[in-house]
């Protein structure tokens, strides 16, 4: 009996992959069985890091330009005759109150959060209404769930998203395509760690979540990898939250059952 959690033969394509959640997830995706997996980043000198086999290649790519999308779409389709799975993972975060953000910051981040994400949709169609098959993953974030202060930018980019998975995933549906969307918390990436702190003390700031701690990249890798295989069939649309609990409610100090 095939394994529905494999993505034997399976060619994709992932954003954001020269670090963190993105380097993390192209990485179980070749565990998984894939064919070949492209990380695809801005970050040259980082993807320079990155051992390339025949399962697995880099690419310098800025999600924002939607002439590069289309030329690294493209190769892929000329180099592996398909493109199965997208992950439109490339995003930034800016800290700050949102009276303390600028225009600039906040434009920034929209192009790339969102507009790369909405690029990255449009050509994934383009290739993918063909094969009358595909998967596209976009990561949105817990905030995109739950906001909160100091980063309410971010949580506006990411909610945006969540608006256009769904309405992906109704326009792409019949066309035998799925479109789903993640939702990380707590995870420990340089993004949301930007002075390396150790994982303990990381940990320490998150007794208000059920998990009591936060996470490592590849724990939301796992949850892509099933929602990009056929074990996620009937999953479209769906928003997959991987946070240890952070959106699920909140702790009321010094009464019973709360650990702070």
């Amino acid at each position: 009996m095939d394994n529905p959690y494999s993505l034997e033969g399976k060619t994709a394509l992932v954003t954001g992959a020269a670090r963190g959640i993105g380097r993390a997830i192209a990485e179980r995706f070749v565990a998984a069985g894939a064919r070949h997996v492209v990380c695809a980043d801005v970050l040259d000198n980082l993807l320079a890091e990155i051992p390339t086999n025949a399962s697995l290649s880099t690419r310098v790519m800025d999600v924002t330009d939607e002439g590069a999308w289309q030329q690294a779409v493209d190769a892929v389709v000329q180099a592996h005759g398909r493109l199965d799975i997208l992950v439109n993972n490339a995003g930034v975060l800016v800290f700050g109150t949102l009276d303390e953000t600028s225009p600039a910051d906040f434009r920034r981040m929209l192009e790339i959060n969102v507009t790369g994400t909405f690029l990255g949709i449009r050509e994934g169609l383009r290739v993918m209404k063909t094969q009358r098959r595909g998967v596209i993953i976009n990561t949105s974030s817990s905030s995109g769930m739950l906001p909160s202060n100091f980063v309410g930018a971010y949580a506006a980019s990411k909610y945006a998203v969540r608006g256009l998975t769904r309405s992906a995933a109704l326009e792409a549906g019949p066309h035998g395509i799925r479109v789903n969307s993640i939702h990380p918390g707590g995870v420990n990436t340089p993004m949301t760690n930007p002075f390396g702190q150790p994982q303990e003390e990381v940990d320490t700031g998150y007794k208000f979540v059920a998990a009591q701690r936060g996470c490592q990249p590849e724990e939301i890798a796992h949850g892509v990898t099933y929602l990009a295989s056929d074990a996620a069939a009937y999953c479209n649309g769906t928003e997959l939250v991987i946070d240890g609990g952070l959106t699920a409610g909140i702790y009321f100090p010094g009464l019973p059952g709360s650990p702070i």
